[in-house]
């Protein structure tokens, strides 16, 4: 097995079980993750009753963080689709028709990508509130402007070729040639992208949870278990360090999946191989 092989295994792997964890976690958990049990708080990791220990409310940690998985992952997971629908249709649109419609929608969307996503996302959120849908659809609309850069560029060299111009000779319209021939070839870059927005996606998502504007407590996300964990570091640290450690497990397995999953699509990247 190459190396570039054993690194998507384990990004796979790594991504495969917390995928699975966040799909447990929605019909079963050790116990209630928002239950109150004031006679355990802060109990250590190690026992019996409570294997990853509990915080400062008695909760068990191990049961929060498979809840928070099932947060953080369901939001990353909603955005990049969101982003992924947007934008691949947006792009298509732009790189297929160029002209005006092209001129206007790369205008705005270079203007959007002036901005840094979290920043972005950051002002999206005071006008669309904090909370579940307010992250998806500001974290959503700041990465919708990537996708739409990609899904472009793969559109325009893909309608120079023979095979589009066959295909309006035969008489097919336009709607057809886009869904048919264009998106169909824009699949591997999308899939490329997707995998690595992925992440993008979680650690901003951490970030906005952390700073206090995704899900609001007691519902556990990675990232508002962060937060709720600063004050307590040097009592209680594992409340920081085992969201923390699931964030960089989560993150890590996605780019090994993405890198091999590039290695794989490319052919670029394939004739180094």
């Amino acid at each position: 097995m190459t190396f570039r092989s054993m690194r998507g295994l384990i990004g796979l792997l790594l991504t495969g079980a917390m995928a699975l964890i966040a799909c447990v976690a929605q019909v079963w958990t050790p116990r209630s993750p928002l239950a109150l049990d004031l006679l355990h708080r802060f109990t250590a990791p190690g026992s019996p009753a409570f294997p990853l220990g509990t915080d400062e409310f008695g909760r068990d940690v191990l049961s929060r963080l498979m809840a928070g998985a099932a947060s953080s992952m369901g939001i990353a997971l909603m955005t990049v689709m969101f982003a992924v629908l947007i934008g691949g249709v947006v792009g298509i649109l732009s790189g297929y028709f160029r002209g005006w419609v092209d001129r206007v929608v790369m205008t705005f969307n270079d203007a959007l990508l002036a901005f840094p996503g979290i920043l972005l996302a950051l002002g999206l959120l005071v006008v669309l509130g904090s909370g579940r849908s307010g992250i998806v659809l500001a974290l959503g609309l700041a990465y919708v402007p990537s996708v739409v850069r990609v899904v472009r560029g793969a559109t325009l060299s893909l309608r120079e070729n023979a095979f589009i111009e066959a295909s309006r000779v035969m008489g097919h319209s336009e709607l057809y040639i886009m869904g048919r021939h264009v998106l169909p070839n824009c699949v591997a870059p999308l899939t490329v992208l997707g995998t690595s927005m992925f992440g993008w996606v979680l650690l901003s998502e951490s970030a906005l949870s952390f700073l206090g504007l995704g899900p609001p407590p007691p519902a556990p996300s990675w990232g508002n278990m962060l937060a709720g964990g600063r004050a307590f570091m040097a009592q209680a640290p594992w409340l920081g360090i085992l969201p923390g450690l699931c964030i960089s497990l989560t993150l890590l397995g996605i780019n090994l999946l993405g890198d091999a999953l590039r290695d794989r699509l490319d052919p670029r990247m394939r004739n180094m191989a």
